[in-house]
């Protein structure tokens, strides 16, 4: 199956063609969850601190389907 996959800020360093802010088509297991594809990516597991999928917050452990959109973003710091 096929997702498109946004790491944002520092997390898209992992990205597999190194695409910053775009959309990316990768190619999964049926059955991967998120918790999966971050481990398949390399990214330590308490560096995402928001996870979207298709537009809504979602935890690690939700599976993912055909054509989802995945956002995931590190902790985040501002004034």
């Amino acid at each position: 199956m096929k997702i498109n996959l946004n790491l944002y800020a520092s997390l898209a360093e992992y990205l597999p063609d190194r695409t910053r802010g775009n959309p990316n088509s990768i190619e999964l297991p049926q059955g991967t969850t998120i918790r999966q594809l971050i481990g398949q990516l390399h990214i330590p597991l308490d560096t995402p601190r928001i996870i979207f999928l298709n537009g809504a917050h979602a935890p690690l452990e939700a599976l993912l389907n055909e054509g989802d959109r995945l956002g995931l973003f590190p902790p985040l710091a501002g004034g």
